[in-house]
């Protein structure tokens, strides 16, 4: 697994843990930063993934429009949790990352979605991440 497909797991956890817990996602983050400290091997995935959860703090409001705006009738609060999380991430990729190809950042979005959600959370996660990528 590349440092970057670890580093979006850690965002999703990130992201997760701050969703379900109802905590401020700044502070998750800060806590998740002070544990890091402490992990120097983990380093390399350590710094996409606050580059990713940073960035989502950053658009969130953006980002969370454009979810729900090519969701076809589904609610952000409907959403599973984690599914939320995972648009969240590509949907940051794919408007804010110009490191990444549009493509690479849907397939890994699907990939999440597919080991840690629902059995029909890949095929929405891919529906909504493509139907953004072509607005």
């Amino acid at each position: 697994m590349s440092a970057r497909s670890k580093a979006r797991k850690r965002a999703l956890d990130i992201l997760y843990q701050s969703d379900i817990r109802g905590d401020d996602l700044a502070v998750t983050l800060a806590a998740e930063a002070k544990r890091a400290a402490s992990e120097p091997a983990r380093e390399a995935s350590w710094l996409y993934a606050r580059e990713i959860v940073d960035g989502v703090i950053d658009t969130q409001s953006e980002i969370d429009e454009q979810i729900v705006t090519h969701a076809r009738d589904w609610k952000l609060e409907r959403m599973p949790a984690v599914d939320r999380a995972i648009l969240r991430i590509g949907v940051w990729e794919i408007l804010h990352n110009d490191d990444v190809p549009t493509a690479v950042a849907i397939d890994e979005a699907v990939e999440l979605a597919k080991e840690f959600s629902t059995d029909d959370s890949g095929s929405f996660v891919h529906g909504v991440l493509g139907r953004i990528a072509r607005s």
